[in-house]
C-alpha cells in the first residue's frame, strides 16, 4: 500500500498526492503496468477523503501517467519507461553589449535626443484615437498597413520628396530590417545583392541570415562604383545615395544616372534606395531621391521614422514599383502587418494634421544650431591639430579626419580607457582595405552632449 507524509510539500492535499505518485512513477518505484490501490482503500490508508484521491488520480490520467480501466481499476501507464533525473537548478545568462554603461561620452552614437520627441502631441493623438476609433483599432490591419497611414505617407512624400506615388505602392513594416526581408521574398532568393563598402553592417548581416548571395562594392568620392556592380555580377544594388553611412557621401547626379542605366540594361535588376535620414538636409533644398527619376520601374524606395521621430518607434515603409506592388499583393498579402494598429493610426494623424512637418522644421533648426556649436567647439579645442572636416550639410553626422601616424584602433583604445567612445569609418570596412580610410572618425551630433564635448576633445587631443 502507498504511504506518504503529507506534512511535506506545498499546496492542497490532492496536489501533494498527485506529486507523490508522479514522482514514484518517474523514479521507477511504481513500475509500468503496476496496479494502483483503489480510491477507497487508498483514502482509508492515508486518512484522506475519496474526493482527494479522485482529483489526484484524474489529473494523473489526464497527463498520461496512469490509465483507468472500467471494473479493473487504475494502472501505471505502460509507456512510462523513462526515469527522469531530478531537475537541476542553473543560472542562464546572456552576455549583452551595454555600451551606454561602459562610456561617459560617445562621439558616434546615432540615438536621438529623448527630449526632442513630441510626447504631449503623441499622447494627445493616442487618446483621441482610443476615444474616437475604438472599433477600428481592434480591426486587423492590411498586410501593407492601414490605408490612412499609407495615404498620409504618400502625401508627405509628394510634398517633401517630390514623389508621386499611390498609397497602394506603399508597404509599412516594423523597421527597415523587416522590409529588407520582404524585398528578398518579393524578388526571390536567386538574386545577388551588392552593398556598399564601407557600409552599414546590418544590411549584409540580414542578407547573410536570409541565405541570399551578396557582395561588397567599393566606393569612390561619388559613391558606389558601377564597375563594382559589373564585377560582382549583382542583380540588386543596395545604396544610400542621399547621405551614405558612414562616409557621409551624397551621390551626384552623374553617378545616379550611371546606376540607373546599369539597372535598365537587364530584366530583373533593381535598386534598393535607402533614404534613411533625408529629412535633415540642413542647408539648401532637399536632394531628390532616385525614385523620382525612375522611368523604368527599377527603384524600391525605403525609409523609416526612426531618424525623424525616435529609433524605438520602429515604423518603416517602402515604395514599390507598380508591378512589384501587384506581386506583393499576389504573393505576400498573407503576411500580417508588423506595426500595431494603434501606432499606425496615431502616426497617420501626426502626419495628416501637420505635426510631423512642424516637428521636422523644429528639429532642423535645433540640429543646425547644435551643429554650429559642435563645429565651433572642435575648432577651438583642436586648434593646432592637423585635421579637416568632411561634410555636405546633409544628415546628422559628419567626418573628422585626423592626419596622424596612429592607427584608428590606437585612438579608439586610448579613448576607451577614458570611458570615451569614438567610431572610425574603417570600422565599417568589409573588404576595402582599412588603411585607405585611416584617420576618419564619425561625429554624430544628434544625441551628442555639447556640454561634455570640450572635455572629450581634450582627451582626443591628448591621444594625438
Amino acid at each position: 500500500m502507498l504511504t506518504y507524509d503529507f506534512t511535506k510539500g506545498e499546496g492542497p492535499l490532492y496536489q501533494k498526492l498527485y506529486n507523490f505518485i508522479k514522482d514514484d512513477i518517474t523514479k521507477g518505484v511504481l513500475l509500468p503496468g503496476e496496479k494502483l490501490p483503489s480510491r477507497r482503500s487508498l483514502s482509508e490508508n492515508l486518512g484522506i477523503s475519496t474526493v482527494t484521491v479522485d482529483n489526484a488520480y484524474d489529473q494523473l490520467v489526464e497527463e498520461g501517467y496512469i490509465n483507468a480501466f472500467p471494473k479493473k481499476g487504475y494502472f501505471v501507464a505502460v509507456t512510462m519507461t523513462v526515469s527522469f533525473p531530478k531537475e537541476k537548478k542553473r543560472e542562464f545568462k546572456i552576455a549583452t553589449k551595454r555600451s551606454k554603461d561602459e562610456y561617459d561620452f560617445d562621439f558616434s552614437s546615432s540615438r536621438l535626443d529623448a527630449e526632442s520627441f513630441p510626447f504631449s502631441v503623441w499622447a494627445k493623438l493616442t487618446r483621441e484615437n482610443v476615444a474616437g476609433r475604438s472599433d477600428k483599432l481592434l480591426e486587423v490591419s492590411e498586410s501593407s498597413g492601414i490605408y490612412e497611414l499609407r495615404e498620409a505617407i504618400a502625401g508627405h512624400l509628394s510634398s517633401f520628396r517630390g514623389l508621386n506615388v499611390s498609397p497602394d505602392q506603399i508597404v509599412v513594416g516594423a523597421g527597415t530590417e523587416y522590409l529588407y526581408g520582404l524585398i528578398i521574398k518579393l524578388l526571390g532568393k536567386d538574386k545577388k545583392y551588392c552593398v556598399e563598402d564601407p557600409g552599414y553592417r546590418k544590411i549584409s548581416q540580414i542578407y547573410e541570415t536570409e541565405g541570399v548571395r551578396h557582395a561588397f562594392g567599393r566606393m569612390d568620392e561619388s559613391g558606389l562604383l558601377v564597375s563594382e556592380l559589373v564585377r560582382t555580377k549583382a542583380d540588386i544594388a543596395h545604396i544610400s545615395p542621399t547621405h551614405h553611412f558612414p562616409t557621409g557621401i551624397t551621390m551626384p547626379i552623374g553617378r545616379r544616372n550611371e546606376i540607373m542605366a546599369w539597372a535598365s540594361e537587364k530584366e530583373g535588376r533593381y535598386i534598393v534606395e535607402d533614404d534613411y535620414d533625408s529629412e535633415f538636409r540642413l542647408r539648401g533644398n532637399p536632394i531628390p531621391p532616385m525614385q523620382s527619376m525612375d522611368r523604368m520601374d527599377k527603384v524600391i524606395y525605403i525609409n523609416t521614422f526612426s531618424k525623424s521621430l525616435a529609433s524605438t518607434i520602429r515604423i518603416g515603409y517602402m515604395v514599390l514599383p507598380e508591378h512589384l506592388a501587384e506581386r506583393f499583393y499576389e504573393k505576400l498579402a498573407f503576411y500580417s502587418c508588423t506595426v500595431p494598429t494603434f501606432d499606425q493610426y496615431t502616426l497617420s494623424d501626426f502626419i495628416k494634421k501637420g505635426y510631423f512637418e512642424k516637428h521636422i522644421n523644429r528639429m532642423r533648426h535645433q540640429y543646425t544650431r547644435k551643429r554650429e556649436s559642435v563645429l565651433e567647439i572642435i575648432k577651438k579645442e583642436l586648434d593646432g591639430i592637423d585635421y579637416r572636416l568632411i561634410e555636405n550639410d546633409s544628415g546628422l553626422h559628419f567626418i573628422l579626419q585626423l592626419f596622424t601616424k596612429q592607427t584608428d584602433r590606437d585612438i579608439e583604445d586610448r579613448l576607451k580607457k577614458s570611458k570615451i567612445k569614438i567610431s572610425a569609418v574603417s570600422d565599417y570596412c568589409m573588404e576595402t582595405p582599412e588603411k585607405q580610410l585611416q584617420g576618419r572618425f564619425i561625429i554624430d551630433y544628434s544625441n551628442l552632449d555639447v556640454g561634455l564635448l570640450p572635455g572629450a576633445l581634450k582627451a582626443l587631443r591628448k591621444c594625438l
